[in-house]
């Protein structure tokens, strides 16, 4: 994590901090770094917004370190949208909590709650989504009473999620005597609103304008109808070997299309909510240790995937909200390093690519589709040959003797013929 500027000895770290800091191989502290971490050190709410990939979380986390050191009890608590980047931000929170004498703990859905009540015991700093933290508030295995500084990241994606019910009442159980502190890469009308109940006076700071995406990232668009997109994700393939996060808008889609990459002896693999846990554990660990070279992701599923040198990212379908588009090309030119990002825009993705364009302020160049390339033409040949010929029909397995008919059959009977 370095950059070109002042010192983290600059900043009002203290010397034990300094030297968490050194052990972990950081140099310099990044623009997010330089403008968040002094207001934070002086107890200031603060409202940060970066593109991701600029050292968000080191910006709350080395702060709430410093301040809270020696503290007693559940003194700080950092809400996030996914359990993936709930992690994230744990081992990073570790790495400089351990030897403050400061005690982390995850809170997140899909791991045992019981195991989640013992290390809460022991926690000082605790990383939670807002389902599993209200779940540990009602059953009364969590107080919040102690807390001194609440950190929401990602707080845009939070409230697109609908988790605004949840974050209402977590405040409610908080101290109103806080710090508070908000960092997110996008700030919409609705972020905006829930920092002016939830902080105050805050301290802002803005290292990009809301809807800034990765400098280090060139991007293109591809006008492509929906029948040739998956042909042009192998095209794209076959011209390097960087790493590739492929974003679907649909878990259905997702599956579909790491069938069709694995036909084509690509190392795939997926990651979105039908998954479970420990499957969703091992592509992103697979993905992060260079086994799988292509990760296909839905946007829910992939907050917080933390891997280095994503060189591509490639957007099958465009995102939901335009605001998604700028966390997605974030995945990749992360901490000053440089990749690409592809977009496939059918005819029907006209209004939500101007929206895009609308929010990141610039047009996105447009980038001719290779039809004319052995690996495109080949790809196309082999779909039309699958829909020509799709096997022998499914065979389904016959009624057992005297079982009724299920609700389908009974309210779609057959016709006579």
């Amino acid at each position: 994590m370095t950059s070109k500027g002042p010192a983290f000895d600059a900043l009002g770290l203290t010397p034990a901090s300094q030297r968490a800091i050194e052990r972990a191989g950081y140099t310099h502290p990044t623009p997010v770094q330089q403008q968040a971490i002094p207001p934070a050190l002086a107890g200031k709410d603060v409202i940060a917004c970066a593109e991701t990939g600029t050292g968000k979380t080191a910006a709350f986390v080395l702060p709430i370190v410093d301040r809270l050191s020696g503290k007693k009890g559940i003194v700080a608590l950092v809400l996030a949208p996914t359990r993936e980047l709930a992690v994230q931000i744990t081992r990073h929170a570790q790495r400089f909590a351990g030897a403050r004498g400061l005690s982390v703990a995850a809170v997140t859905g899909g791991d045992d709650v019981n195991e989640q009540i013992e290390e809460l015991k022991r926690a000082n700093v605790v990383v939670a989504t807002p389902g599993r933290l209200v779940d540990h508030l009602q059953r009364g295995t969590i107080s919040l009473a102690a807390v001194e500084v609440l950190v929401l990241d990602e707080a845009d994606r939070m409230l697109d999620m609908g988790f605004k019910p949840q974050l209402t009442r977590v405040l409610a159980r908080l101290p109103k005597k806080r710090q508070s502190m908000l960092f997110s890469a996008t700030m919409g009308a609705e972020v905006e609103a829930f920092a002016k109940v939830a902080l105050h006076h805050p301290v802002r700071v803005e290292v990009a304008a809301s809807g800034t995406t990765a400098a280090q990232a060139s991007q293109v668009v591809f006008e492509v109808p929906q029948a040739e997109k998956t042909a042009l994700l192998l095209t794209l393939l076959a011209q390097g070997e960087e790493s590739t996060l492929v974003f679907t808008r649909t878990r259905r889609k997702a599956d579909k299309l790491t069938a069709a990459l694995l036909r084509a002896d690509h190392k795939v693999e997926r990651i979105h909510a039908d998954r479970s846990q420990p499957q969703r554990k091992f592509a992103l660990e697979g993905f992060r240790a260079g086994r799988f070279r292509v990760l296909i992701a839905t946007d829910i599923a992939a907050r917080g995937i933390d891997v280095a040198g994503i060189g591509h990212v490639v957007n099958y379908d465009l995102p939901h909200v335009p605001e998604d588009y700028v966390h997605r090309v974030g995945r990749t030119a992360r901490a000053q390093a440089t990749g690409r990002a592809s977009s496939f825009a059918s005819p029907d993705d006209a209004e939500m690519l101007a929206a895009i364009e609308k929010l990141t302020r610039a047009r996105v160049p447009r980038a001719e589709v290779p039809r004319d390339t052995t690996v495109f033409k080949e790809a196309i040949a082999a779909e039309k040959a699958r829909q020509a010929d799709p096997g022998p029909p499914q065979q389904v397995a016959p009624r057992p003797e005297g079982k009724p008919v299920g609700r389908h059959a009974r309210s779609h009977p057959k016709k006579p013929k």
